[in-house]
């Protein structure tokens, strides 16, 4: 009797241990499974090819790689999972340093317009200063470029303080300006030095008196603000002591992306073709430089890249933007210049440009109510 119970207890022991092996190899196959299908939907994530292309330029196809969920660089969004609708991208802003950035290899958003600030006698302008400002404070830039006519009607320091300050003034700190006709209606234009440089200073961020011309790294660009009032700079021609220093300060510092600023443009679609600025043009596709951005002209018009002669050139010219929509009022186009692009005479806005270690994109950003605008990207820098 005992005999036959030791045997069953034994049978009893042997069947639980049976079913624990046989449930631990079931849980094992699943959890297997499990792992298997994760590490399956892990490998879909990546890698992704997607492609920016501006519509309005015609310009070259740009492609952006990334791998896994990390967003392609300069676009601004996010990689999205197949058939998922694209979010739509919210930039991150820039923060405004203390000090303007100079050097440095990373991306620099900047900003610019001309022919800006209504004054006293300013009568009948649409005075549009405000709603162009207003660009500039959702932009958030490290560097503003005023373009010239800065102030109206003559560029008194007045006039200065109680119109252009209160506008694209909150940017003073960030602002690199270059000096239009306007202010040369100040004899020598004072209140423009004064305003920028410090009442009576000889120098400062706008260059010396007397000159109105100079450079700054930004980013990893090297940008010139020139004067092309001639007769109140020396001269722009061949040899004069702007075109001259120009020169050398290319040779001496160089970068492989330049940008120039200057209120005269040399080719436009409008009356006020200003052929004496030729030289510095001539000197800046001498030495590669990428950009030419310039006002005079109220009005928005995008060129080919060319040479100093009005040649279209691809692979050395310079490209130059007309942007004189800085608010006061437009100007009309009389004619459809040579290698024009795109050109836009109603609407008042600034040019975003996001300069890139060895690349730009650019943005023409309309004053709220209106809907034109230009955009585009270059692959690389001369």
């Amino acid at each position: 009797m005992r005999s036959n119970l030791r045997k069953y207890i034994r049978l009893v022991t042997f069947s639980v241990v049976l079913l624990a092996v046989f449930f631990m190899v079931i849980l094992s196959v699943r959890a297997a499974q499990t792992n298997g299908y994760e590490a399956e939907s892990a490998s879909l994530q990546g890698p992704v090819t997607i492609g920016s292309d501006s519509t309005a330029s015609g310009g070259k196809y740009v492609v952006f790689s990334a791998s896994g969920n990390t967003p392609p660089p300069s676009t601004g969004t996010s990689t999205p999972r197949p058939g998922t609708p694209t979010p739509v991208a919210t930039p991150t802003k820039t923060p405004v340093p203390t000090q303007p950035p100079t050097g440095g290899g990373g991306d620099a958003v900047i900003a610019a317009a001309g022919d800006i600030a209504c004054g006293v006698g300013s009568t009948g302008a649409a005075c549009k200063q405000v709603a162009t400002a207003a660009l500039l404070t959702a932009v958030n830039p490290v560097a503003v470029l005023p373009l010239g006519d800065v102030q109206y009607e003559e560029g008194t320091l007045s006039d200065f303080q109680n119109y252009y300050n209160p506008s694209w003034g909150k940017f003073k700190s960030i602002t690199f300006p270059s000096v239009g006709n306007h202010e040369y209606l100040t004899s020598g234009a004072s209140g423009y030095f004064d305003y920028f440089n410090g009442v009576g200073n000889a120098t400062g961020v706008a260059g010396d008196r007397g000159k109105g011309y100079y450079a700054v790294n930004v980013g990893a660009w090297r940008l010139y603000a020139l004067n092309s009032n001639c007769g109140s700079a020396g001269g722009c021609q061949a040899g004069s002591p702007q075109e001259t220093w120009l020169r050398a300060d290319l040779k001496s510092n160089p970068h492989q992306c330049v940008l120039a600023y200057f209120h005269h443009p040399l080719y436009t679609s409008g009356s006020r073709a200003t052929p004496a600025v030729a030289p510095l043009y001539q000197a800046l596709y001498d030495n590669g430089a990428e950009l030419i951005l310039n006002g005079h002209e109220h009005n928005y018009e995008r060129f080919a890249p060319q040479d100093a002669k009005g040649n279209l050139d691809m692979g050395k010219g310079v490209r130059e933007f007309v942007v004189g929509t800085g608010g006061r009022n437009f100007t009309q186009f009389v004619t459809s210049a040579k290698n024009s692009e795109v050109k836009n005479d109603v609407t008042f806005g600034i040019l975003k440009l996001t300069l890139h270690p060895a690349s730009y994109d650019f943005t023409f950003m309309p004053i709220t109510g209106s809907s034109f605008t230009d955009q585009g990207s270059a692959v690389a820098c001369h």
